[in-house]
């Protein structure tokens, strides 16, 4: 996506898109470019010093930083009741995520809900003022900015509630029917689940004001631990499809198999083997309740059904490095998404998994590991990708090369922008500003809204340009959080 490149001493107070972010009233900063356009490479261009980039304030419907503490290396969003489908601003956002602490005993499970997602797209910036160069128009566009900045009804309230948890959280996932009941990975080496409804009602029922209870860690009795892994792990999925169903799995190579049972799990401690290196990743079938998908350190991506042995069905290579991330489609269910330790990500038609054209896209835009993928849940054909190259991007495969509407665009841009020739059509859109990536989620309720997770916390984006088709109204009502 276009930047601007600017002088960072044009600005009084100005503070970079790449800023930390301290808290929920925090956000990222426009900034008024003095210079012509430039499109800005990542990877490829270099800022020169005293050279900052700021983000364009018409790519985003919007976008706000916050933190709940510690850096957090997962997050899941939290399925509410306030609508299916909701277009209209404010919106409001219920989340989980657990922390990567300096010390073990001071990590925690932050639940939260984030209020008052007031965007306003804001109109073109009269030409008058980008032509304007003098220090004069650049200071009274700081101040205009910072008033913004500072106008409390358009901040963001995060309400937040800690609950203690042992040592690191490497993922976290909320059960997508019953959304208070969450499942974490630890490095201790223990699966636990847990049930946050006092918690997420708490926060629900809380008023305008955030609490001033940020330094309380509450003591939670989790419903279930298993310590039946032999060593930590990442991988973890609740069925979409099999309300409590969930499996697990290791850097020992091992899967588990998690059924609900009365208020509790049982966990078969036979696992299912067919890797021959860590599990990173696990995917639910969104259509067939008993099968599931895996990948790994491996290269290789299979495909399970837990009526069988606990042997692979489908056993793919998929990639010639660690396989870090998988995504199964859910609303074109043959298609599965991949992401690879040396920032490549393929799409996989399963139909076709037996044959050469299984592949149906690869891309090696990404220089760095693929950190996180997730299709949409709103369009078939978009996914987003986050990467340790610090870049967020959202593809749409549903794009192609049209050369005679790309001509028409060049010659109408290029007085305003000079645009790289190699950048896929897919392209839809690259989110920077957060620094080393982990994790990213699309709101299944709000089209268009991403929530991610990096060393610095907390970005809420909705870009301008993801124009969504509304999907899957006939969804089945979620149970109430109280």
């Amino acid at each position: 996506m276009g930047r601007t490149v600017k002088k960072a001493g044009k600005s009084k107070s100005k503070k970079g898109k790449g800023a930390k972010k301290a808290d929920a009233s925090s956000s990222a900063t426009a900034a008024v470019a003095s210079g012509p356009a430039k499109v800005w490479q990542p990877g490829v261009d270099a800022l020169e010093e005293g050279e900052e980039l700021q983000f364009d304030p018409e790519a985003y419907n919007y976008l706000r930083g916050f933190s709940i503490g510690w850096p957090c290396l997962s997050l899941d969003v939290v399925q509410d009741q306030l609508g299916l489908v909701r277009s209209e601003f404010p919106h409001t956002l219920y989340g989980v995520a657990g922390t990567q602490a300096e010390k073990a005993p001071w990590n925690y499970i932050g639940v939260f809900k984030l209020s008052n997602i007031n965007g306003k797209k804001r109109e073109p910036i009269p030409s008058s003022k980008v032509d304007a160069d003098s220090d004069m128009d650049s200071d009274s566009s700081s101040d205009e900015e910072e008033e913004e900045e500072t106008n409390e009804d358009t901040k963001p309230i995060l309400h937040l509630k800690k609950v203690a948890h042992a040592g690191c959280v490497n993922r976290i996932r909320s059960m997508t029917q019953q959304p208070h009941i969450c499942a974490t990975w630890g490095d201790t080496g223990h699966v636990q689940v847990w049930d946050f409804k006092s918690f997420l009602n708490s926060v629900a029922d809380s008023g305008p004001v955030a609490h001033k209870e940020d330094d309380i860690i509450h003591n939670h009795v989790p419903l279930k631990i298993f310590n039946g892994h032999k060593d930590e792990g990442y991988a973890i999925d609740w069925s979409p499809l099999v309300t409590g169903r969930l499996v697990s799995g290791d850097c020992n190579s091992c899967i588990h198999l998690w059924e609900p049972s009365s208020s509790t799990w049982d966990v078969d401690t036979k696992p299912f083997v067919g890797h021959s290196a860590s599990v990173e990743d696990l995917q639910w079938s969104p259509t067939e309740g008993d099968v599931f998908a895996s990948c790994s350190v491996d290269g290789k991506i299979c495909i399970w059904d837990v009526r069988t042995e606990k042997k692979p069905c489908m056993s793919i290579k998929a990639h010639n490095a660690d396989v870090n991330v998988i995504s199964w489609n859910r609303l074109a269910s043959c298609m599965i998404a991949s992401g690879c330790d040396d920032g490549s990500f393929s799409i996989r038609d399963l139909r076709f998994i037996k044959d050469d054209g299984a592949v149906v896209a690869h891309f090696e835009y990404h220089k760095h590991p693929i950190t996180s993928v997730e299709w949409s849940p709103h369009e078939a054909s978009t996914l987003a990708v986050s990467s340790a190259d610090h870049q967020l991007t959202i593809w749409d495969l549903s794009l192609e090369k049209d050369a005679e509407e790309e001509a028409e665009f060049r010659a109408k841009m290029k007085e305003q922008a000079n645009a790289p020739e190699d950048l896929p059509p897919q392209l839809l859109f690259v989110h920077q500003g957060q620094k080393d990536l982990k994790e990213l989620h699309w709101h299944p309720q709000i089209p268009g809204m991403i929530v991610s997770t990096a060393a610095d916390g907390f970005n809420v984006l909705m870009p301008s340009n993801i124009d969504t088709t509304i999907a899957g109204a006939d969804k089945p009502t979620l149970a109430p959080l109280g």
